[in-house]
């Protein structure tokens, strides 16, 4: 099913699933008519982006999102955004240990439902190739919990649980604005070598932990835990880490764009393991305070 949308550069809206709650779709934005879509021969991926909202709000193509579209479009990349359903959304954070616990396990469901509607979309791009977005060309891109959806889907291919996919699929890459994995079993592992990986993280992030938050096996392992998990196993990675930046990181799309370029050219096209693990101090990047100092609380308010 495709609708026609209005926006800035030419758009396609298809609905890529049906749920009990919901229809999950998804808007494909092209290249600019002029844009080059290919590096030293390589046919450039399309950008597969998950949104951020906590798993309580957020869409596919909100104003700021469509800005980083653009960017990606000038330069010969198809984005293609897609919904996922928020599996936070009505739910209210209890009080003390039991009601962390509780929390926990929804946060556990939120990513893997999350993980469940990519995949489907994937599905859904492999058995439509008339829409020209070949699947096993696709780099994945989250913000906050897309981003933390985006690292579990890494993580779920690394791990051969791959359900719902086309045979033998990988992403080409993994682009992290602020992304972690929650676990109720441990702190995650690659038992496979995963694809590129690409993470942004602010050191005093409050919301999504830029190490670990939790109990010792259960919890969030934030983008510092992963990039010393991916040095020791060798891994295709890059880690830039924010000095005293908080949660806003998850918004930088559009400002870390050269770095991204770099990346997507050297480690995902030409597949050259350009390690890179640097601390950043720009003070000319965006200062959202709303985001700078948030906490948990202020997106999950406690019940009585």
């Amino acid at each position: 099913m495709m609708l026609s949308c209005l926006c800035a550069s030419a758009q396609e809206t298809y609905r890529f699933a049906e749920r009990d709650t919901c229809a999950l779709y998804m808007d494909i934005f092209r290249p600019d008519s002029t844009a080059q879509t290919t590096y030293k021969g390589v046919a450039k991926p399309a950008i597969m982006f998950v949104f951020g909202g906590g798993f309580v709000s957020g869409k596919r193509s909100d104003d700021a999102a469509r800005q980083w579209f653009r960017t990606l479009n000038a330069d010969g990349y198809t984005v293609v955004a897609i919904d996922y359903r928020l599996g936070m959304k009505g739910f209210k954070v209890g009080k003390g240990l039991r009601g962390a616990l509780k929390a926990l396990d929804r946060f556990v469901l939120s990513q893997e439902i999350g993980v469940e509607d990519v995949f489907s979309a994937v599905s859904y791009l492999a058995a439509h190739p008339e829409l020209n977005v070949p699947a096993n060309n696709l780099v994945i891109s989250g913000s906050s919990a897309g981003a933390i959806i985006s690292l579990a889907c890494a993580h779920a291919i690394a791990n051969g649980q791959t359900t719902g996919l086309p045979a033998g699929f990988n992403f080409k890459g993994v682009m992290s604005f602020a992304g972690g994995i929650v676990s109720k079993k441990g702190a995650p592992k690659f038992p496979k070598t995963p694809c590129p990986l690409l993470l942004f993280h602010g050191t005093d992030d409050k919301i999504v932990a830029y190490k670990h938050f939790g109990l010792p096996r259960k919890g969030l392992w934030g983008s510092s835990y992963f990039a010393k998990r991916l040095k020791k196993q060798g891994c295709n990675y890059s880690i830039w880490r924010f000095d005293g930046f908080g949660h806003e990181v998850a918004g930088y799309m559009s400002a870390l764009w050269s770095i991204e370029k770099v990346f997507l050219e050297k480690n995902v096209m030409q597949g050259i393991p350009c390690e890179v693990d640097a601390m950043v101090n720009d003070t000319s990047l965006p200062n959202w305070r709303i985001w700078s100092k948030a906490k948990v609380n202020d997106l999950y308010k406690s019940s009585n």
